[in-house]
């Protein structure tokens, strides 16, 4: 019996130029180069704010501003130093600054008027200290109230009224003295204050 010998054509199939691709019909087998795409990095633009601090003069201008109800209403506190002498201690580092003022004739007056007619309706300062000066002012003003409403009612030196007297003047001067340091550490930092009570009437003016 004669061997019939079979010549199997070899399994591998190898790229020629008429069949590029080995195994045209499975895709499993087929090797295409993988296309990596990489997210591209978000560009990130990096902007520096541009910062506009409220210039030094300005607030040296709004703290000198806030002295002035300040020392006006020192009058108010001399209740509250009798019956608490220690908190004549608080006040020591500005003892100097209220000697000078007190010692310049009319300085009350002339520092009204001058922060007045001088910076809140001078149009060439800023509206910050504008602001600033017109909120002082309008503390100042309303400083003066208490004062002539103990002169018209005459309270006296006993009894209800004078305690009443008492109470009013030293509240006067403790909402006083936080407005002055509200107002004074808001202008160091270059904040604007908003006085309760004042800041309105204040704002409508300018």
């Amino acid at each position: 019996m004669a061997a019939l010998c079979y010549s199997l054509p070899s399994l591998t199939l190898k790229p020629s130029p008429l069949n590029p691709k080995p195994y045209p019909n499975i895709p499993f087998l087929s090797h295409p180069k993988p296309s990596l795409r990489l997210p591209k990095k978000p560009t990130t633009t990096i902007t520096r704010m541009s910062r506009n601090p409220t210039p030094a003069t300005d607030r040296l201008i709004s703290v000198a501003a806030y002295s002035l109800p300040f020392f006006n209403s020192l009058q108010y506190g001399r209740y509250l130093f009798i019956q608490y002498p220690q908190l004549g201690i608080l006040f020591d580092p500005i003892l100097p600054f209220l000697s000078l003022y007190k010692s310049l004739p009319y300085a009350s007056f002339v520092a009204f008027f001058a922060l007045y007619l001088g910076v809140v309706r001078n149009p060439s300062f800023s509206h910050y200290v504008r602001f600033n000066s017109m909120q002082a002012v309008t503390l100042d003003v309303l400083l003066v109230v208490p004062l002539l409403l103990t002169r018209i009612l005459n309270p006296g030196r006993v009894g209800l009224g004078f305690k009443v007297m008492v109470w009013g003047h030293t509240g006067v001067f403790v909402f006083s003295c936080l407005c002055f340091v509200y107002g004074v550490v808001s202008s160091i930092l270059g904040r604007t204050p908003y006085l309760p009570f004042v800041a309105d009437a204040a704002g409508r003016q300018i």
